[in-house]
């Protein structure tokens, strides 16, 4: 399949579920989630960051009160609960629909770049990551929350799974975003692991990397 048809299937598969994506995902993200959530927002530091992936706008209770947040998203329904939620909790947040793959902001454009369980779903999420550094300042840092493939056998039931479950939610199980940042050009600044080693949260800078910290894998 086409990588433009490809974004395409998977922005119909987010917007199909968009007005129930909270109430889905709502226990895990109260017994689990939103401690990592809260973990990696404390470590964002500057004025202009860009959330990407913004989804029905999780992260909203987490962002930093003295910043300017422009968040994005592909799919117009996750975008509508966004911009419901944002209204409703009174966030001060400029959201756009925009394609990560292809970021319609200028080089070097914000302080930090943000994005929670987003690069699983991604179509080419080595496009996106490199556009995420590219728009990411120098001196910046890039903060991804993700799952990524067990290193055990369990990474095999997860490739076995993921078929299945990348045709239910767009979200692909199974992926290796350390690999994928690697390839992008990004380095790491530090890692952490949860769940096993199947979440990884990453603080990364723009810039040529060449291998990853022991134990990232």
């Amino acid at each position: 399949m086409a990588a433009d048809e490809m974004t395409a299937l998977t922005r119909r598969r987010y917007d199909r579920q968009a007005r129930l994506y909270d109430y889905m995902n709502g226990p895990m993200e109260r017994l689990v989630f939103a401690d990592w959530r809260r973990r990696l927002w404390a470590m964002v530091e500057g004025t202009r960051i860009l959330e990407v992936g913004v989804g029905t706008g999780i992260n909203f209770p987490f962002y930093p009160r003295d910043a300017r947040v422009t968040a994005i998203d592909f799919s117009e329904g996750m975008l509508a609960q966004a911009r419901a939620n944002a209204a409703r909790q009174g966030v001060p947040v400029d959201l756009q629909q925009m394609d990560c793959q292809a970021l319609e902001f200028p080089d070097e454009s914000f302080d930090a770049v943000v994005a929670t369980w987003v690069f699983c779903s991604v179509p080419d999420p080595v496009i996106g990551l490199r556009e995420v550094g590219r728009v990411c300042h120098r001196d910046g840092k890039v903060f991804l929350l993700e799952h990524v493939r067990s290193e055990s056998w369990f990474g095999w039931v997860m490739d076995l799974l993921n078929p299945v479950i990348v045709r239910m939610t767009g979200a692909n199980i199974n992926r290796r975003t350390v690999e994928n940042v690697l390839r992008a050009g990004l380095r790491f600044e530090s890692v952490e692991s949860y769940a096993f080693g199947i979440v990884k949260l990453m603080v990364l800078r723009p810039g040529r990397a060449f291998e990853a910290p022991l134990g990232v894998g």
